[in-house]
């Protein structure tokens, strides 16, 4: 998926980040919109985004920052006219939800996991030894020890 020139003359006014608009100026709202078309045309990783395209790292920040905004359903929603451009935004919506799914998934497994960890600490759960004990030899001086009576 790529845009065509006619699709980038109605979609340019609707972008953010052009000439006028306060803040930062987006470098090549274009060039960004067509990379981000290529991950999902290539169900393929940020990482693996070509060069032309720019850094990675910085196209999908772009992109999260777009996802957390808003921005994808709100073009999706302005191509009414255009169903070729709506249906291309309408997967980027989707892949942003995934992704978005994701991140939240990944937040809550490691507020579980703190929880979880937390809890073992208080219960005691974790086993510490003496002040002064080597843990280097504490484990096979306990094997040795076992078949010792005392």
């Amino acid at each position: 998926m790529k845009l065509r020139d006619s699709q980038w003359q109605k979609l340019e006014p609707l972008l953010i980040g052009k000439q006028g608009d306060p803040g930062a100026k987006g470098r090549d709202n274009r060039l960004f919109i067509d990379a981000v078309l290529w991950i999902i045309s290539n169900k393929s990783i940020w990482r693996s985004l070509p060069a032309e395209f720019g850094k990675w790292n910085t196209t999908y920040m772009r992109f999260r920052r777009w996802n957390e905004c808003d921005v994808w359903r709100q073009l999706e929603q302005d191509m009414y006219d255009d169903p070729l451009l709506k249906s291309m935004f309408h997967e980027i919506v989707a892949y942003g939800d995934k992704q978005t799914g994701r991140i939240k998934q990944r937040l809550t497994r490691r507020a579980n996991k703190l929880v979880y960890n937390s809890s073992l600490g208080k219960a005691g759960g974790a086993r510490k030894n003496a002040p002064g004990v080597d843990e280097s030899t504490s484990h096979w001086v306990g094997l040795v020890m076992r078949g010792v009576a005392i």
